[in-house]
């Protein structure tokens, strides 16, 4: 309440459009959180609510225990995702797109990694320990660079493109420019889809082992005795 009440004063407004929680401190209970967020919308000073670095099952839980109280679910969720952080798409993805949820990645661009300009020895700001310096983020953003150079656009716009390429699932990157260049190439992203071929070719660059149970649930032999050998020939409609 009061963080909310010296922003409105900061920002010199009577209203937020949208406030994130920043990440869940693994402390206060589900259900205090989501009425304090209720009674904020309720008084008109907040409109929505979205939820940041929280994992699958709090937010789950948390616009569940919501639904059922008739208050405001979360309608976007914020986490990091990029070619070299896919790891989300074992449960947060697939979670938001089950609630209907805009998903905001931060780090598009790895830190800047998949730009290619730590390949060419220019500085940035991430410290040499850092792992999207390894040697997969490494190997990842040499192929970013190669399939850019083939399809004419630069390899910050085609990896920004693969984080947003998602049929059926509203994705919207949230970017970080300190210079007009940068914001000017981020923006180029716009004027090209990745062909089908360059998508398979980046996925398969970037894939990561699913956890348990996705893992299990997609092997080839658990498919054939839960659909009856019929997987194939099904479509999702959802």
């Amino acid at each position: 309440m009061r963080s909310v009440k010296e922003s409105l004063w900061r920002l010199n407004t009577d209203y937020i459009d949208l406030l994130w929680v920043h990440a869940w401190d693994g402390w206060t209970p589900t259900e205090e959180i989501m009425k304090g967020l209720e009674d904020l919308i309720s008084r008109g000073v907040v409109h929505y609510i979205g939820i940041s670095d929280t994992p699958a099952w709090i937010v789950s839980q948390a616009n569940t225990l919501a639904q059922l109280r008739g208050w405001n679910q979360f309608v976007g969720l914020q986490i990091e995702y990029s070619l070299i952080q896919r790891t989300v798409e074992a449960e947060l993805l697939p979670m938001a797109k089950a609630f209907g949820m805009t998903v905001t990645p931060w780090a598009p661009l790895g830190g800047g990694v998949l730009t290619g300009k730590y390949l060419k020895g220019d500085g940035g700001r991430l410290p040499e320990s850092s792992a999207r310096l390894g040697a997969r983020a490494t190997q990842i953003a040499t192929k970013v660079v190669e399939l850019a150079a083939h399809l004419g656009v630069t390899p910050g716009q085609l990896a920004i493109n693969w984080t947003r390429q998602h049929k059926g699932q509203s994705i919207i990157p949230i970017v970080g420019a300190t210079k007009v260049h940068q914001l000017e190439d981020v923006l180029g992203c716009l004027t090209f889809e990745i062909p089908t071929e360059v998508v398979k070719q980046l996925n398969e660059a970037s894939q990561v082992e699913l956890p348990f149970p996705q893992k299990f649930l997609n092997e080839p032999g658990v498919l054939d005795v839960l659909y009856g050998g019929v997987k194939n020939k099904m479509s999702d409609s959802r």
